[in-house]
């Protein structure tokens, strides 16, 4: 069994889940680990004519992959239940290990996140939940199958949010009874047993998000790098992943450098991340190399394996030349391959994965 882990590099939407796809048809038997962030992600793969946006489900269900939420995760039955009626719908079946410590999204959390919605959060509750849940107003994937458990926590933390104390809960209970009682969803404590050839962990967002290593107050309530990966793996030598587009993104409020600058980057008509209410407008800009070298100093996993790749996504949307920025300057190439090596080589990689597809079959490894 080996281990595979996959870290966004930047502010999250590099393409993680186009290379969770991929790897997991390179893989006999994987299991997908969802070990941080929640109900938040926006991971779309797209392979044999199915698209799909993964947000309750791991990025391997397309390639067969099944699931498990880990107990740094946090999870909305709701949108669960709503995503599984998606995927059926597509012909495909999926299969979900949820950790019993896996705290439970409320619809009172919701209320109270789109209330406030600060810093360019997505409004799906995942900082209130972690936020409650550090106030001891938990509930969890375990307490679902306790029918008295659950409404007397529901009630309590109802209590918790007294401003929204008339948010209805019938759907919310309906979707809660659901999830105990379909058998493609299971209960789990700790990793699930089985004979998985490899663990694909499966980051969210990225690590200039980091709770710890981002820009605060623009941050996620989450440790996006390797930290809750290898508290969950017994493996002395992972494979890493470090995943960016071939160019700078954010989605919401925050600072991001190099926004000064003119670049030639299209937007894909198929681009996931569009404008929205909660997280405001999907930005843009030249990849700033510096900021990945910060990124990787502070995840010591990261800076320290000889195992590692980059991944580098959505070369196809660059349209004129291919450039990024080092110390400040703008660094023009000869082509794209010039600029993979460029932008890999000075980062300390040799092994590279390059895609220009939506479709993670396309992907392509190089060796410099």
């Amino acid at each position: 069994m080996s281990s595979k882990v996959i870290i966004g590099a930047g502010f999250g939407d590099e393409g993680k889940g186009l290379f969770t796809d991929y790897l997991c048809r390179t893989c006999a038997n994987p299991l997908v680990i969802r070990f941080s962030g929640g109900q938040q992600a926006g991971h779309t793969v797209a392979a044999g004519g199915i698209r799909h946006i993964f947000a309750n489900f791991g990025a391997g269900t397309l390639a067969g992959a099944p699931s498990y939420f880990s107990r740094f995760c946090t999870i909305d039955p709701v949108g669960i239940v709503n995503e599984l009626v998606a995927l059926q719908a597509k012909g495909v079946e999926p299969i979900l290990f949820i950790d019993a410590h896996c705290p439970v999204t409320t619809p009172y959390d919701i209320r109270r996140n789109q209330d406030h919605h600060p810093h360019g959060s997505c409004g799906v509750g995942v900082g209130d939940t972690i936020n409650r849940e550090e106030h001891h107003y938990s509930l969890t994937f375990g307490d679902l199958f306790f029918p008295w458990v659950l409404h007397t926590r529901l009630e309590l933390i109802r209590s918790f949010y007294p401003k929204y104390e008339n948010t209805c809960t019938k759907d919310f209970l309906t979707c809660c009874a659901a999830l105990i009682n379909t058998p493609c969803i299971r209960i789990s404590h700790g990793l699930p047993p089985g004979e998985w050839s490899d663990y694909v962990y499966e980051g969210s967002q990225g690590l200039l998000l980091d709770q710890h290593h981002g820009f605060f107050p623009h941050v996620t309530r989450s440790n996006t790098g390797t930290t809750n990966a290898a508290l969950l793996m017994d493996d002395d030598a992972p494979e890493l992943y470090l995943v960016s587009r071939a160019y700078q993104t954010r989605h919401g409020d925050g600072p991001m450098s190099n926004e000064h600058l003119p670049h030639a980057i299209k937007l894909n008509p198929q681009e996931t991340n569009i404008h929205n209410h909660f997280q405001g407008s999907f930005r843009r800009t030249l990849l700033d190399l510096d900021l990945l070298a910060y990124a990787l100093s502070k995840d010591e996993m990261l800076r320290t394996s000889t195992n590692k790749s980059l991944v580098l996504t959505c070369l196809d949307h660059i349209q004129a030349e291919y450039r990024f920025t080092r110390q400040g300057r703008v660094v023009y190439c000869d082509g794209v391959e010039d600029f993979i090596s460029q932008v890999a080589r000075p980062l300390g990689f040799s092994q590279v994965y390059v895609s220009s597809s939506d479709d993670g079959r396309a992907i392509q490894h190089i060796e410099l």
